[in-house]
C-alpha cells in the first residue's frame, strides 16, 4: 500500500504543480541564523490535541464544542514555541491560521495573534473537486509568497493541508520552513518539532573587526559615503576639499571645492556622484567621479547664510537639506531650480533622512525635534518626542520606515513610527553623548558616541548594545556604509573608520 508521504507527492503532480525540492537543515545554528535572517515562511501544524473528542460531523467552525481541540500538552508546547521565538528574537511579521479552535490556540498560544486565512482551512472532509483545488493552489501561493523584507511569515495550519500544498507530512505542533520563490514555488529549508524550540540557540556573536586609515593631517573629516566603486568620498571640512580614499591601498586624494568651502555632508545621489551641502560656500556641490570637475548651486542669497549641514535624496531624485540656520531646502538636480524654506520652530535643522516609501523626516538639535517635509508642497510638520531637550541630531530610516534618532543631548536613541506615531527611547550605556545615528542593511542600528570615544551597535529585537571603542578623541561625527561595514570619519584624529562584520 502506498504510503501517506507517496501520496501527497500524487496530489501535488495532479494539480499540476511543481514542488521545488531542498535539503533540511538540522536543528542548529544555521537554520536558527536564517529565521533570525527573516525571508522564509514557517508553516506549522497545529500542536497536540485531545483525540478523544474529534472533530463532529459536521464542524461547526466558529463553535470550538464541535472540533476536536488543544490538549494540556498542545497548549505547553504552543506556548514553548513562543518562549523560543522569543528568546531566538526571531523577525515574526505576518501569522495566518486556519479559522478552527485548535489553530487559532496555537498561534495565539505562541505568536500573541493570528489572521484567519481561509487557504489554511482544514480539507480532511472536502471533495477533490474545484473548489479543493483552488484552496490548494492558493496555499501553495501563501507558500511561496515573499514575506516582507527581513521577517517571517508563520502559517499556523492542518496536516492534511500541508500535505495537499506541498507533499510533506508533519507531526503535531512541528513547524517546516520554506524558502519562497514566487509564483508557488518554495523550497524546503529545515524542520522544527515543538520540543527543539527549547535546544535552538542564538548564533555566536557578530564577529566585528576595527580599521582605520589615516587622511592628511588637518584634514578634520567630518562625513563619508561610500561610493559604488569600492572607494569612500569624505568631506575635508577644515581644508575645504572633498576627499576621495581607496580602502584597497589607503591612498587618499583630494579635490578643492573652492575658495572658503567648509563641506559639512556628503551623500552619493542617484547619478552615482558625491553631493556636498558645504557650509563655507553656502551651496549644494556636485563633483564628477570620473572628471573631478566641481559645480556648485548657491543659495539664494535672500537666504542669507544658513550653515548647511545634510542631504539626503526624495525617490524623485529631488535633494533635499537642512541648515541649522532655520532652513530646509529642495534642489531640483536636473534644473537646478532651488526653493528654500523656514524651519516652522526656527533654528536646528540637522540630519535629515529618506524612507524606503519616500517620506521626508529631518531632526532639529536646537529645536529638540524631528519634523516630516511634505514632499509636493515642501510644508515640515514637527513631531516631538517623548524627553524635552533632548537634542535630536541626526535621523535614519529603517528598512520599515522607522525613524532612528540620535539624541545628543539626552545620551539615548529614539525610534519614531509613523504608522502609528509612536516612539520608544532606549538610554546607551554612559556616560554618552550620541552624536550620529545610522541603520544598516539588516536593520542593526550604530550609533557614535563623543562620551566615550566609540561606535554603538544596537540590536532592537534584543535591546543589546555592543561597543566598538576608538582611540580617546576620535570623534566620530557622521556614519553611513553598505552591506558588510559601516564606516566614519574620525573628526578629531584625522583618519576613517571602517567596523567590517564577518
Amino acid at each position: 500500500m502506498p504510503s501517506s508521504r507517496t501520496l501527497a507527492a500524487a496530489l501535488v503532480a495532479a494539480l499540476g504543480l511543481t514542488l521545488v525540492a531542498g535539503a533540511s537543515a538540522a536543528v542548529g545554528p544555521d537554520l536558527t541564523r536564517s529565521l533570525r535572517t527573516g525571508g522564509l515562511v514557517v508553516v506549522f501544524r497545529h500542536a497536540a490535541t485531545d483525540f478523544s473528542k474529534p472533530d463532529r460531523d459536521p464542524v461547526v467552525v466558529s463553535d470550538c464544542s464541535t472540533q476536536r481541540n488543544l490538549s494540556a500538552q498542545g497548549r505547553a508546547d504552543a506556548r514553548a514555541i513562543g518562549r523560543g521565538v522569543r528568546r531566538l528574537a526571531l523577525p515574526i511579521g505576518k501569522v495566518y491560521a486556519s479559522a478552527y479552535c485548535r489553530t487559532l490556540g496555537t498561534a495565539r498560544l505562541a505568536f500573541g495573534r493570528a489572521t484567519v486565512h481561509p487557504a489554511l482551512l482544514n480539507t480532511i472532509a472536502s471533495e477533490h473537486d474545484a473548489a479543493w483545488r483552488k484552496q490548494i493552489r492558493d496555499a501553495r501561493r501563501l507558500i511561496g509568497t515573499r514575506p516582507a523584507p527581513r521577517t517571517l511569515t508563520v502559517l499556523v495550519t492542518h496536516g492534511v493541508v500541508v500535505q495537499e500544498s506541498t507533499g510533506q507530512t508533519l507531526e503535531e505542533g512541528e513547524a517546516i520552513v520554506f524558502r519562497p520563490l514566487g509564483n508557488s514555488r518554495f523550497r524546503v529549508v529545515g524542520r522544527v518539532l515543538p520540543r527543539e524550540w527549547g535546544t535552538l540557540r542564538r548564533p555566536s556573536s557578530v564577529a566585528l573587526r576595527v580599521r582605520e586609515y589615516p587622511v592628511p593631517p588637518g584634514t578634520h573629516p567630518h562625513d563619508v559615503a561610500p561610493a559604488p566603486d569600492g572607494s569612500v568620498w569624505y568631506t575635508a571640512q577644515a581644508t575645504g576639499k572633498l576627499g576621495r580614499l581607496d580602502p584597497r591601498t589607503g591612498k587618499t586624494t583630494e579635490i578643492p571645492l573652492g575658495e572658503g568651502s567648509a563641506p559639512h555632508g556628503v551623500i552619493v545621489g542617484p547619478d552615482g556622484a558625491p553631493w556636498i551641502t558645504d557650509g563655507g560656500l553656502n551651496a549644494i556641490v556636485r563633483v564628477d567621479p570620473e572628471t573631478s570637475a566641481v559645480r556648485a548651486f548657491p543659495l539664494p542669497s535672500s537666504s542669507g547664510y544658513v550653515n548647511l549641514n545634510t542631504a539626503t535624496f526624495d525617490r524623485s531624485g529631488v535633494l533635499w537639506f537642512t541648515g541649522q540656520g532655520g532652513v530646509y531646502g529642495r534642489l531640483h538636480t536636473k534644473t537646478g531650480a532651488m526653493r528654500v524654506f523656514r524651519a516652522p520652530l526656527g533654528t536646528g535643522p540637522y540630519g535629515i533622512t529618506t524612507t524606503p516609501k519616500g517620506r521626508v523626516f529631518y531632526a532639529s538639535l536646537a529645536g529638540s525635534h524631528i519634523a516630516e517635509i511634505d514632499v509636493r508642497t515642501g510644508k515640515a510638520t514637527v513631531i516631538r518626542p517623548p524627553t524635552a531637550g533632548q537634542g535630536a541630531r541626526r535621523v535614519w530610516s529603517d528598512s520599515r520606515g522607522m525613524i532612528w534618532v540620535s539624541e545628543w543631548n539626552s545620551g539615548r536613541v529614539g525610534r519614531y513610527d509613523p504608522s502609528t506615531k509612536k516612539w520608544r527611547e532606549w538610554r546607551v550605556p554612559g556616560p554618552a553623548q550620541i552624536y550620529a545615528v545610522y541603520v544598516d542593511d539588516r536593520d542593526v542600528v550604530w550609533l557614535t558616541d563623543f562620551g566615550r570615544s566609540g561606535i554603538w551597535r544596537f540590536q532592537p529585537a534584543t535591546a543589546r548594545f555592543t561597543r566598538v571603542p576608538l582611540r580617546a578623541g576620535a570623534d566620530v561625527r557622521q556614519l553611513l556604509g553598505r552591506p558588510g561595514e559601516v564606516w566614519g570619519a574620525e573628526s578629531g584624529a584625522d583618519r576613517l573608520v571602517v567596523v567590517r562584520r564577518d
